[in-house]
């Protein structure tokens, strides 16, 4: 089973549905979210349209980490994936996606790349309220 990313199940602007005029194609063809978790280093490479090479993260241990009041980037470990806004049952399970909150062995942060895409988790310091 696969997603598909084609137009025929749409209906017509008039509210007519529309009939099939050909078969699926491979370039309408998806595929499923990596949803990134914490665990030893696991990366997938996936061929995209045109030859593009996507490198999907499956699972982590690290991140790189930037402090915004110092300029200077890191490599820290991620603790726990403290809250997921994206989806509840990704704030359940643990998952890491883009603007993900992780605790990190420096403090909190916020991730800012997409792990399932990019294939590397870069994360910003959150600064500590007081």
């Amino acid at each position: 089973m696969s997603v598909w990313h084609g137009t025929l199940r749409k209906k017509k602007p008039s509210g007519g549905r529309k009939r099939a005029y050909r078969k699926k194609r491979k370039f309408e063809k998806g595929s499923f979210p990596a949803e990134t978790s914490l665990g030893e280093l696991k990366r997938k490479t996936k061929r995209g349209h045109g030859g593009t090479v996507k490198t999907r993260l499956l699972s982590a241990t690290h991140a790189n980490l930037s402090n915004p009041s110092t300029g200077k980037t890191e490599r820290t470990k991620i603790l726990r994936v403290v809250k997921n806004p994206a989806s509840v049952d990704y704030d359940r399970r643990g998952v890491i996606t883009k603007g993900a909150i992780i605790e990190t062995q420096l403090g909190t942060a916020r991730v800012i790349s997409r792990p399932g895409q990019n294939g590397v988790v870069n994360a910003i310091l959150i600064p500590k309220k007081t």
